[in-house]
């Protein structure tokens, strides 16, 4: 997900390398990093450099709530395992009865399309233009409608992996369906209210602390998303242009992109620690059952690991794919998706919009993980020693050193 275009000046620059880059290291400074290293028993250290919101000068905290993009994801699959538990969904059966409607590539019609393919990127669903940021009024399913939105080359149960955020308005639709409820209400009461995390979607049905502290994220000097004084957004869904802001046009899973499951959860770096330690333990946290060890074993498990040809790999980042969730790092050629430089096997999910990096890694092995955040970056922050980028693999190992 990408917002901003490079300013003029980066664009004469590259007519003059020393110019270049020099804007391109100035441009890379994050406005604020955080990150907490935690356990299975609770948190081992913390650290905040920077402003949460450069107009007012407020520092930043590990406490403060920001737009984690793609981790997001991850907790939407917590919530889709909770409704497996009970029974409402299955991971393997055509998703179509669940929708109202039927869910097909044009290409490939004759294959259901199932959860476990939308949650691991194996559906041959695919964004084009951002189109997975469905307005208010639209629908999921005139946006599947369009063949632009399928890769038909590539069909479902391929195992074909191509990443696409348009898996998850699809999720939250069905989500809605089966609960009878709006995606972020349900989300808000079963799935972040029982970790005890003051988190949400585009913000509704978080308190009125955590709207104060939200990070305003900055990109080429700019507040592009959460700039909120102290309030609520007057309208925390997509509208088109000139239309009015009336969520009594909401239809029960008829558009589950509103509240932007792919990248809109709002959590602060220790919200996600909590979330890494649920699935450290098993499915539990603090005594309280969130999810199954079963439910915890399907979202960490590869769906999916690249062979040389089976996936677009967004050069090398993405290598091994589970239910909304990543393994790290990747012995293959063409796989370069080791952010933390220490060959250690992790699982998790990386987060980037709006000029922030984001991350929520645990080591199973060793019973510990680090979450963090990077504000304030370029649209192309320059690239670290691996797929990631260095601002991110610095915090990756900033967050790392208070485990030792």
């Amino acid at each position: 997900m990408r917002l901003m275009t490079l300013p003029l000046i980066l664009s004469l620059a590259a007519c003059v390398p020393a110019l270049r880059n020099q804007s391109t290291l100035a441009g890379a400074k994050p406005v604020a990093e955080t990150g907490v290293a935690f356990d299975r028993n609770g948190e081992r250290g913390s650290f905040a450099v920077g402003l949460a919101d450069p107009k007012t000068g407020r520092a930043i905290t590990p406490d403060d709530p920001v737009r984690v993009a793609s981790i997001s994801k991850l907790a939407v699959a917590i919530g889709v395992m909770r409704l497996v538990e009970q029974g409402k969904l299955d991971l393997d059966s055509d998703v179509s009865g669940r929708l109202g409607w039927s869910l097909r590539n044009p290409a490939f019609a004759d294959r259901p399309i199932t959860l476990r393919m939308l949650l691991s990127h194996t559906s041959s669903v695919r964004d084009h233009d951002d189109q997975y940021a469905i307005p208010l009024g639209g629908s999921v399913r005139g946006t599947m409608a369009e063949p632009s939105s399928w890769d038909l080359e590539h069909g479902p149960g391929a195992s074909y992996f191509t990443y696409s955020n348009l898996n998850f308005p699809i999720i939250a639709s069905i989500v809605e369906r089966v609960t009878g409820e709006r995606f972020d209400l349900w989300m808000r009461r079963e799935v972040l209210e029982p970790m005890k995390l003051d988190a949400c979607f585009n913000w509704p049905t978080c308190s009125d602390s955590a709207v104060v502290k939200a990070v305003v994220l900055m990109q080429d000097g700019k507040a592009v998303r959460d700039d909120l004084d102290g309030k609520r957004p007057d309208c925390p869904v997509f509208v088109r242009e000139g239309e009015p802001c009336d969520l009594s046009r909401w239809r029960l899973g008829e558009n589950g992109a509103l509240f932007s499951p792919q990248g809109g959860l709002r959590i602060s770096a220790r919200g996600l620690a909590r979330i890494g330690r649920m699935l450290l333990n098993g499915g539990t946290l603090d005594g309280t059952r969130v999810i199954s060890p079963q439910s915890v074993e399907a979202l960490l498990t590869p769906v999916w690991r690249f062979n040389g040809g089976n996936g677009d790999t967004d050069q090398g980042f993405y290598c091994s794919y589970g239910l909304a969730t990543q393994q790290i790092p990747t012995r293959a050629r063409g796989c370069n998706d080791d952010p933390a430089l220490d060959g250690v096997a992790r699982v998790g999910h990386a987060g980037d919009a709006y000029g922030l990096r984001s991350g929520l890694w645990i080591d199973r092995a060793r019973g510990t993980g680090v979450a963090y955040f990077v504000t304030g970056l370029p649209e192309d922050p320059p690239r670290g020693r691996s797929s990631y980028r260095a601002a991110e693999e610095a915090a990756f190992r900033r967050a790392l050193s208070l485990l030792r």
